[in-house]
């Protein structure tokens, strides 16, 4: 069966579609938490929480990682709980040279005056919470 260039592109954007599905988070209502979708996105980003001296957490995951899809729907419930804090959210496939460094999935940075102030490794949604009650 031959497909036209329409076809294809109604193929492709189904892939990336499902892709997001997996890894991915929802658009936030309150609007504290972005997902980096490249190097330079990220790199960006850095730049924001630098230049702002905003107080951020910064989630390395990855779409293969059970625990990091674990903890991902609560940490965007978290990012409404905490609205003076920014939330980031790097999948380490799509950020390879921004997070090549990153040695374990899920890591948490928190950044406090444009400095990394603490990290934490693994989920645990409680865990979690309690960091980030500490930063904001």
């Amino acid at each position: 069966m031959d497909f036209d260039n329409s076809d294809k592109k109604k193929v492709k954007m189904g892939e990336e579609d499902e892709k997001a599905e997996k890894g991915k988070l929802a658009v936030n209502e309150q609007g504290n938490l972005t997902t980096a979708t490249s190097d330079e996105n990220l790199k960006d980003i850095f730049h924001s929480i630098r230049m702002n001296k905003t107080p951020a957490v910064i989630n390395y995951g990855a779409s293969w990682c059970r625990v990091c899809n674990q903890i991902l729907p609560s940490f965007q419930e978290l990012s409404k709980k905490f609205p003076k804090l920014s939330f980031v959210y790097a999948d380490i496939d799509e950020c390879p040279e921004t997070t090549q460094n990153i040695r374990y999935t899920p890591t948490f940075h928190f950044y406090r005056d444009g400095e990394r102030v603490d990290e934490m490794f693994g989920g645990g949604e409680e865990r979690l919470h309690d960091r980030l009650w500490l930063h904001s």
